[in-house]
C-alpha cells in the first residue's frame, strides 16, 4: 500500500467577497486502500508559507468552502487526498483566486402551469411558489395590480425561492399579483393570475332616481369581482328606516336596472342590489342616503290678495291639498308685469302669505304662487284677477272685544286695541279727556294693526275713563274704555263730625272717599287709639370665606325636618343632627338671623360628633327659621329648620288709624300682627267694640257682629268642556275650555291630575302651571286605563275640578291592517290546489291574528270562503273540479277587522303539477365544510320537484353506499360520515332527476388531517456518492398545504431508515454522502401544519447500480398503475348504435404491456371493436354497438415491476336512457375524456 495520488479535476465552485468554494474530485489511484480525507492548503498569492485551513483530519466531502477570507487578496490554493499510509501529492488550483461576489441577473422559474394562471374555489387555498437565482440574493417585492394585500396574504422568501400563500380565498384575493426581483446586476418581474370562483363582489354605482310617492327606480353598473361566472341576475331588496329586516324586491332582475313599486308614501326606504352567480348570491350593494317615497306637492290652494298699494302687494294663499308624501320646506312667489312674458321670482318664504314691495305704480301685475318640498316645486297656482299697484283707502275702525278692564293694584295691565285703515291712521290717547301722559310706567305701542296701552304696577292714579282716537284722510273713529284698578279704597273724606257726644258713647259721622278701590264701599270700621309693636329684621351675616383644607363640615339630620315643624303653643320643640368635619366644626344656632344661648326655656347641648336644640313650653314669638351652622378651616356647612307654632296672634301691628270721625261713627285702619299665630291669615273674621270714655273712665263695651275679610274676588269656576284629542301608548293629550268665570281675577294657570283605573290615589301631571288650553301627559304605563281632571287657578286660590274624563287606554291607534302579498301557487292536485302568501306589509298598529282565503274559476264573478280565519300562511283548498282553472285572493285580520283582498293569484289548474327538481340551500350551505380528521359531519339537503326525483349520493373513488349513511326523504337527503380521515376530503356530488329534468349539486368537503403520501416519487441524477430524488405533491394535502418533507434512507443490508432530512421545503432533494456501489431504499414523507407527518412513500424498487459499455449508469423501475379516476364507478355510457371511444391513462417503467380480456377471455382485434396503446394510455376503440357489447372488461397492465388490473364496465341504453346517464355523468365529471358519437 501506498500514498494516494492527486486529487482530480479541483476547480473553484464559488467565491464571496470573503470565502471561496472549492470542489474536486477522488484520486485516480487511492494507494490501495481507502481515501480517509482531503486536506485543503492556503496561501497568499506574495508570500510562500501554506496554511491548512481543514481539521488535521481532513474533510470526507469533495466539496469545501473557505471562510474569512480579505477581499480582493490573490490566494493560491492546493487539495491533497490523505488515506491510512499518509497524505498524497497535492493538487493545485491553477493560477490565483480572488475573494470577490460574483454578479448574476436575476432569473425566475415558473412552471408553465402556473403561467396559465390559479383557479382556486372560495374557500380554498392558492399556493404560488416560484424558484429564482441571482447573485447577490435579489430583493424580493410581491404586489398586487388591484391593490394592497388582504391580511390573509402570506409571503415566505428563501435563498432560491419564493412563496406567495392565500387560505380560506374569498372573491376579494382575485387579481394579478406581481413578483419583482432586483439585485445590483438588474430586475426581473413577472405575474401570475389568480381566479377565485366565488359570489359576485357588489354591484357598483347604486343610485335612485324617478322618486314618486310610490315608487323609485334603481340603477348599478355590474360589479368588479363577478366571482369567476358570468352574472345571471340580481336580487333587489328593500328596508324601512323602521325597520330592521330588508324584505324582497325581486330575486330575478336581468338587468342593471329596477323599478321598485308599492312603496308607502312618506315612508323612508332603504335598498340594497345584490349579485348573483352559479356560486350564489354575492354582497350588497347599499344606498347610503334614506330615500323618501314622495314627489313634488301639489299647486298651492287658493291665492287670495290680501292688500296692495302703489308700491307693493300682499298676498296669503291655503297650503296644498297633498304634500308629495314630504314636508312643504317652502313656497316662491312669481310675478308677470302686464306686456311681459318672463316670469320673475320676487319672494320665498315658509309661510302662507308674503309681501311683494318694489311695484310701479298704476302698474298691472299677475302673479302666481310654487309650492316645493325635497323632491321639487310644484305647478303654480294663478292669483285669479291682475293687480293694478295703486293705494287703498279705508276710513279708521276699532275692533275691541271689551270697554272695562279689571286689575289687581301692583299688578301690571296690558290692553291691546286692533284697528283698521288705510293709510296707517294716527293714534292719540285721553285719561278724562286730558291727553294722556306717557312715563316710564305708563307709554303706549302702536304697530300697524293695533295700538296697546301698557301700565306697570298698577295703582289707584290709573282708575278711570280713557278715549282712543284714530284719524287718517279717510275719516276718525273713536273708542271708550273705563279702567278699574281693584285696591282698597282711599281715606273716608273728612273732618271726622261728632254729631253726638254724652258720657258712654260717642256719634260720628264722615263722607264716603274720594276714591272706592274698584268695588262698592261694603262698610266702614271704627276702632279707638291702640297700641302696636313692631320688629326690625335683623343683620346679615356678612360674607363668609371657604377654605379648601382637610374635611368641610357636613350635617346629617333626619328627612323630617326638611319641611316645616309645626308645634302647637306650650309644647317642646326639639332638634337634633349628627355633625362631622376635620377639625370638628364650631357648632351655632340661629334664629331669624340672631344667635340663640342657652336660657331658662332653650337649651343648647353639642359633642364632637352631634348637637340639639330643645325650646320648652312653646310659645308664638318661637316660630321661625332655625339654622344650624357649622365652621371651620375647610369651610361653612349650614342647615335651615323652618318652625310653625300654632297660638294666638300677636297684636296688629300699627299705627292704628282714625279715620272719618263723627259723634256717631269713625274708619279704623291697621296693619297685620308681626305674628300670626302659625294661620297664613288671621281669621276669616272680624269682630269691633267700640267703648266711651270720659274723665271719670272707660266705658262698658259694645260689640258688632262679625265680619268677613274677603279679597274681592274669589276662585275660578272650573274648567269646561274636557276632552282627549290623541292617545298613543305612552302618552295621552288633552284639551279643555276656560272656566265660565274667572272669580274675577286673572286665570294665572291650569293643575292636571290623572288617576289610573286601579288606583285611589290622583297624580299631578304637570308640576309648573300650564298657560295654554292643551297638555301632553307622558311616560304613561302600555294598556292601563287612565281617568283626568283640570283645576283653574288665580291669585284667589284653586277652583273646583273639572268633569272627569271617561277611562281610556294608553295605546297606539289601531287601523285595519294591509292586505298580504299576492298568493303564490305552492302546489296543486287534481281536486287540491295550495296556496302560500307573506304577511301584510302594515298590521295597523296590531297584531294580524288570522286570514280570510278566498277563491274563484276564472269565469265566475263570485267569491266563494274556503276559510275564515286561517292563522298560518299557508292553505290547502280542497274540493276542486279537476281540469278547472281557479284564482284565489287572501285578507288579513286584525282585531279592528277585515282588510282589503290581495291582489290576485295567478289562475291555476286544478291538475297534478309537475316541478323540475331544485335545491332549497343558502350560500352558507355551498361554502366548503371544514372537518376535523376523526370527527363526524351530517350534510342534510332540502330539494323539491314533482314526482318526488330519485337521489343519488357520489364521490370519485368511494362508495358512498358502505362509507356513508344516507338517509332521504320526498323532500330532504341527509350524509353522514363517522370518524373523518383525509380520504373523505373531496367533492361530493348530489344528483336529483325525474321525468321533467335532472339537477345536480357540488357539495365541497375538508377534512383536517395529515397529508397523504407523496406521489410519482423518482430518483435521478444517480453518481457513486449522490442521487437526486422528486416527487409529486401529495393528492390528499388533509385540508392544509403540506409545508415541508421529510427524507428517509436505508441500506438494503440493515432494516433501520435514517433520517436524511427533516427540512425539506421543495418537490427534490439530493441525497450526497452515499457509499459507492451500496444499495439505498428511500423514502419521503409530506408534513402540514394540523396533524404531523403523512405515510411515508417510498420508492418502490432500489437504487441498482449498471455497467453499460464501459461506463456508469443507474436506473429504477416502476410498477403499473391504471388512473379509472375519470370514470364513475369505472363504467361508461354508449347510446345503442353509436360509436365509443375511450382512452384510459396508463402508466409505469417500463412501458407495461396492457391486455383487455372478457369473461377470461383476451380480446380479439376486429375492425369494429379493438385497442391501441401507448406509452400513456389504453385507447378502446368500438363501433356501431350493440347490446351484446355490454358488459364488464378486465384490464390488465404488466412490466418487469410487477402487475395490475382493473376493470370497465361499458353500457349500451336507449337513447332517453343515455341522456339521463350522460347527464348524470358529465355533471360530476367534467373532467371525463371519453368522446360518445
Amino acid at each position: 500500500m501506498f500514498k494516494p495520488g492527486p486529487p482530480t479535476n479541483t476547480h473553484v465552485v464559488d467565491t464571496t467577497k470573503n470565502s471561496v468554494t472549492l470542489g474536486w474530485s477522488k484520486p485516480i489511484y487511492d494507494g490501495g486502500c481507502e481515501i480517509q480525507g482531503y486536506l485543503v492548503e492556503i496561501c497568499k498569492a506574495d508570500e510562500d508559507e501554506w496554511s491548512l485551513v481543514t481539521p488535521q483530519t481532513g474533510v470526507r466531502a469533495t466539496r469545501f468552502e473557505i471562510k474569512k477570507l480579505t477581499e480582493h487578496q490573490e490566494y493560491k490554493l492546493r487539495v491533497c487526498a490523505l488515506n491510512k499510509i499518509g497524505v498524497g501529492e497535492a493538487a493545485s488550483i491553477p493560477g490565483t483566486i480572488k475573494p470577490e461576489d460574483k454578479l448574476e441577473a436575476p432569473e425566475l422559474d415558473i412552471d408553465s402551469e402556473l403561467r396559465k394562471g390559479i383557479v382556486v374555489r372560495a374557500g380554498g387555498s392558492a399556493r404560488i411558489h416560484i424558484p429564482f437565482r441571482g447573485r447577490p440574493t435579489p430583493d424580493i417585492t410581491w404586489s398586487r395590480e388591484e391593490g394592497e394585500f388582504t391580511e390573509k396574504v402570506q409571503i415566505d422568501k428563501g435563498i432560491n425561492y419564493t412563496q406567495l400563500s392565500i387560505d380560506n380565498c374569498d372573491r376579494n384575493d382575485a387579481g394579478k399579483y406581481i413578483l419583482k426581483l432586483e439585485n445590483s446586476s438588474g430586475s426581473k418581474s413577472a405575474f401570475v393570475t389568480v381566479k377565485v370562483l366565488d359570489t359576485p363582489g357588489p354591484p357598483q354605482n347604486l343610485v335612485v332616481k324617478d322618486v314618486k310617492k310610490d315608487s323609485a327606480v334603481l340603477s348599478w353598473e355590474p360589479p368588479i369581482i363577478d366571482g369567476g361566472a358570468k352574472v345571471k341576475n340580481y336580487v333587489i331588496d328593500k328596508r324601512e328606516s323602521t325597520r330592521k329586516a330588508f324584505a324582497n324586491v325581486s330575486a330575478k332582475c336581468g338587468k342593471t336596472s329596477f323599478k321598485v313599486e308599492n312603496l308607502t308614501e312618506g315612508a323612508i326606504y332603504y335598498f340594497r342590489v345584490m349579485a348573483e352567480n352559479e356560486f350564489g348570491i354575492g354582497v350588497p350593494a347599499e344606498t347610503t342616503d334614506a330615500v323618501k317615497a314622495s314627489e313634488p306637492p301639489l299647486p298651492p290652494g287658493k291665492v287670495t290678495l290680501t292688500d296692495v298699494t302703489q308700491r307693493s302687494a300682499s298676498l296669503a294663499w291655503e297650503k296644498p291639498e297633498h304634500d308629495g308624501g314630504s314636508r312643504i320646506l317652502g313656497y316662491i312667489v312669481e310675478m308677470l308685469p302686464k306686456g311681459t312674458e318672463k316670469w320673475s321670482v320676487v319672494s320665498e318664504t315658509k309661510t302662507c302669505n308674503a309681501v311683494v314691495s318694489g311695484l310701479s305704480p298704476g302698474q298691472e301685475y299677475q302673479f302666481h304662487v310654487i309650492a316645493y318640498n325635497e323632491k321639487g316645486k310644484s305647478d303654480p297656482r294663478a292669483l285669479g284677477i291682475p293687480v293694478i299697484a295703486k293705494d287703498l283707502t279705508i276710513e279708521p275702525a276699532f275692533k275691541l272685544m271689551f270697554n272695562t278692564y279689571s286689575v289687581q293694584a301692583g299688578e301690571d295691565l296690558k290692553v291691546e286695541v286692533p284697528f283698521i285703515g288705510r293709510p296707517k291712521p294716527t293714534i292719540t290717547w285721553t285719561k278724562d279727556e286730558q291727553p294722556l301722559k306717557q312715563t316710564t310706567r305708563l307709554h303706549i305701542q302702536d304697530t300697524s294693526t293695533s295700538t296697546i296701552l301698557n301700565i306697570k304696577e298698577s295703582n289707584k292714579e290709573d282708575f278711570g275713563k280713557y278715549t282712543v282716537t284714530a284719524t287718517n284722510t279717510a275719516g276718525t273713529a273713536t273708542e271708550h274704555l273705563s279702567i278699574i284698578v281693584l285696591e282698597k279704597p282711599g281715606p273716608p273724606r273728612g273732618p271726622v263730625r261728632f254729631d253726638e257726644v254724652s258720657a258712654d258713647f260717642v256719634v260720628l259721622s264722615w263722607d264716603p272717599p274720594d276714591y272706592t278701590g274698584g268695588c262698592q264701599i261694603s262698610n266702614y270700621i271704627v276702632e279707638k287709639r291702640d297700641t302696636s309693636t313692631t320688629t326690625q329684621p335683623s343683620e346679615s351675616t356678612g360674607p363668609v370665606t371657604v377654605k379648601d383644607d382637610v374635611e368641610a363640615p357636613r350635617i346629617m339630620m333626619d328627612a323630617k325636618f326638611r319641611d316645616v315643624v309645626v308645634v302647637k303653643a306650650g309644647e317642646v320643640f326639639k332638634v337634633n343632627a349628627d355633625i362631622a368635619g376635620r377639625p370638628i366644626p364650631v357648632v351655632s344656632w340661629t334664629k331669624d338671623g340672631k344667635e340663640l344661648e342657652g336660657k331658662a326655656r332653650v337649651e343648647i347641648a353639642s359633642t364632637d360628633h352631634t348637637t340639639a336644640i330643645t325650646i320648652k313650653d312653646c310659645i308664638r314669638g318661637d316660630s321661625g327659621q332655625y339654622v344650624l351652622t357649622l365652621q371651620n378651616v375647610a369651610g361653612t356647612r349650614s342647615l335651615a329648620i323652618n318652625c310653625k307654632v300654632l297660638d294666638r296672634p300677636g297684636p296688629p301691628a300699627g299705627p292704628l288709624e282714625i279715620n272719618g270721625l263723627t259723634a256717631e261713627k269713625c274708619h279704623l285702619s291697621w296693619g297685620p300682627p308681626q305674628e300670626n299665630g302659625g294661620t297664613s291669615r288671621i281669621g276669616n273674621e272680624y269682630i269691633f267694640r267700640v267703648m266711651g270714655v270720659n274723665k271719670y273712665g272707660v266705658g262698658e263695651p259694645l260689640e258688632s257682629v262679625a265680619v268677613k275679610a274677603l279679597d274681592p274676588f274669589t276662585v275660578p269656576s272650573p274648567p269646561t268642556s274636557l276632552e282627549i284629542t290623541s292617545v298613543s301608548k305612552d302618552s295621552i293629550t288633552l284639551c279643555w275650555a276656560r272656566p265660565e268665570s274667572d272669580g274675577g281675577n286673572e286665570i294665572s294657570g291650569y293643575v292636571i291630575e290623572r288617576r289610573e283605573k286601579t288606583s285611589l290615589r290622583w297624580i299631578r301631571v304637570n308640576k309648573k302651571p300650564v298657560y295654554d288650553l292643551r297638555v301632553k301627559s307622558s311616560g304613561l304605563r302600555e294598556g292601563c286605563e287612565y281617568e283626568f281632571r283640570v283645576y283653574a287657578e288665580n291669585a284667589a286660590g284653586i277652583s273646583l275640578p273639572s268633569e272627569t274624563t271617561p277611562l281610556i287606554r294608553a295605546e297606539d291607534p289601531i287601523f285595519l291592517p294591509s292586505p298580504p302579498s299576492k298568493p303564490k301557487i305552492m302546489d296543486s292536485t287534481r281536486s287540491n290546489i295550495t296556496i302560500g302568501w307573506t304577511k301584510p306589509l302594515f298590521d295597523g298598529g296590531a297584531p294580524v291574528t288570522g286570514y280570510v282565503v278566498e277563491y274563484k274559476k276564472t269565469d265566475e264573478t263570485d267569491w266563494t270562503t274556503a276559510i275564515q280565519n286561517l292563522r298560518g300562511t299557508e292553505y290547502t283548498i280542497t274540493g276542486l273540479v279537476s281540469g278547472s282553472e281557479y284564482v284565489f285572493r287572501v285578507k288579513s285580520i286584525n282585531k279592528i277587522g277585515v282588510s282589503e283582498p290581495s291582489d290576485v293569484s295567478e289562475p291555476q289548474v286544478a291538475k297534478e303539477r309537475e316541478e323540475e327538481p331544485a335545491f332549497d340551500i343558502d350560500s352558507e350551505m355551498r361554502k366548503t365544510l371544514i372537518v376535523k380528521a376523526g370527527g363526524s359531519f351530517t350534510m342534510t339537503v332540502p330539494f323539491r320537484g314533482k314526482p318526488v326525483p330519485n337521489v343519488t349520493w357520489n364521490k370519485p373513488d368511494t362508495d358512498l353506499r358502505t362509507r356513508a349513511s344516507i338517509d332521504t326523504s320526498d323532500n330532504c337527503t341527509s350524509l353522514t360520515i363517522e370518524k373523518a380521515t383525509r380520504n373523505d376530503s373531496g367533492k361530493y356530488t348530489l344528483t336529483l332527476q325525474n321525468i321533467l329534468n335532472t339537477a345536480t349539486l357540488t357539495l365541497i368537503v375538508k377534512v383536517l388531517d395529515t397529508p397523504g403520501p407523496p406521489s410519482n416519487i423518482t430518483a435521478k441524477d444517480v453518481t457513486k456518492e449522490s442521487a437526486v430524488l422528486s416527487w409529486d405533491v401529495p393528492e390528499n394535502d388533509g385540508g392544509a398545504p403540506v409545508k415541508n418533507y421529510v427524507i428517509e434512507k436505508r441500506e438494503a443490508s440493515k432494516k433501520a431508515w435514517v433520517t436524511v432530512t427533516n427540512n425539506c421545503h421543495r418537490l427534490s432533494y439530493k441525497v450526497t454522502g452515499l457509499q459507492e456501489g451500496a444499495i439505498y431504499y428511500f423514502r419521503v414523507s409530506g408534513e402540514n401544519e394540523y396533524a404531523g407527518l403523512s405515510d411515508p412513500k417510498e420508492l418502490l424498487l432500489p437504487v441498482t447500480r449498471k455497467f453499460v459499455h464501459g461506463f456508469k449508469m443507474f436506473s429504477f423501475s416502476e410498477s403499473p398503475e391504471i388512473d379509472m379516476k375519470g370514470f364513475p364507478h369505472n363504467t361508461v355510457y354508449i347510446r345503442a348504435g353509436s360509436n365509443l371511444k375511450v382512452e384510459i391513462p396508463v402508466s409505469g417503467k417500463p412501458v407495461p404491456k396492457v391486455t383487455l380480456s372478457r369473461d377470461g377471455v383476451p380480446l380479439k382485434p376486429t375492425m369494429r371493436f379493438h385497442t391501441e396503446t401507448t406509452a400513456e394510455s389504453l385507447i378502446i376503440n368500438l363501433k356501431e354497438s350493440v347490446a351484446a357489447d355490454a358488459g364488464r372488461y378486465d384490464i390488465t397492465a404488466a412490466n418487469s415491476s410487477g402487475t395490475t388490473k382493473s376493470f370497465v364496465n361499458i353500457v349500451v341504453c336507449s337513447l332517453s336512457m343515455f341522456l339521463v346517464a350522460q347527464l348524470h355523468w358529465y355533471g360530476n365529471h367534467l373532467s371525463l375524456t371519453a368522446v360518445l358519437k
